[in-house]
């Protein structure tokens, strides 16, 4: 219920009931769980010195590029699921914040008809659903970064290769050097690319799994106050 106020005056917090909690951080505990091997997984790639070609010559910008894009994807998502895990806390646990999602939803549909209460969960569902969206659109930007390295890897390599000067001994030397150059920059970029939004997308299913569960908590709660 919405807790007294004044004339003029918006209400602060919901009072959430008592009931059974779920696991406190759960979501965001497999969340560093994620991050935590993924990151290990990458640090003894690079002790191995499988991925020290990648950040040398022309490929080292676009890597930088693709990491930069990667770190502010991760940053995002770890952040609205934060949001998220505090919000499903605070609904089964603890007063809800009035800027939370939650009480914006028992605002809306406090004393409204069943219809309207379908309508604004159609609308809580597509708030809820814009940081899940956010995080796929950035890891499928992953995915296009790493394309555009492969391209401008063969541009590289293929821009070292002129067939009136092949039968030149001398020059074969020059030319292998620069297809191998492009080819790693192609082949590195794709890799970096095609790793990095595998990672960026199982953590964007955390926390679509989180956004799920707090639209069925909300939803709860509303339809326990509208029976009342």
């Amino acid at each position: 219920m919405l807790a007294a106020a004044k004339s003029g005056e918006e209400p602060t917090t919901v009072e959430a009931p008592a009931g059974a909690q779920p696991p406190r951080y759960l979501l965001f505990l497999q969340f560093t769980l994620v991050n935590v091997v993924s990151a290990a997984l990458c640090i003894a790639a690079w002790l191995e010195g499988w991925l020290s070609g990648a950040f040398t010559g022309y490929s080292l910008w676009l890597c930088l590029l693709i990491i930069a894009v990667f770190v502010y994807g991760l940053a995002f998502c770890g952040l609205r699921l934060w949001q998220v895990v505090r919000e499903i806390d605070d609904v089964h646990a603890r007063a809800i914040r009035s800027t939370s999602r939650a009480a914006w939803y028992l605002a809306q549909v406090r004393g409204a008809s069943a219809d309207s209460r379908a309508t604004v969960c159609g609308l809580l569902r597509l708030r809820l659903a814009q940081p899940v969206s956010g995080v796929r659109h950035i890891a499928g930007i992953l995915v296009l970064l790493g394309l555009v390295g492969t391209v401008i890897g063969f541009i590289v390599a293929l821009s070292g290769v002129d067939p009136q000067q092949v039968p030149a001994v001398d020059n074969v030397a020059p030319m292998v050097a620069r297809l191998i150059n492009g080819m790693s920059i192609a082949l590195y970029t794709t890799l970096i690319g095609s790793v990095l939004h595998l990672w960026l997308m199982i953590t964007q299913r955390i926390l679509a799994t989180g956004a799920l569960a707090l639209y069925q908590a909300i939803i709860e709660r509303g339809e326990r106050d509208a029976r009342a």
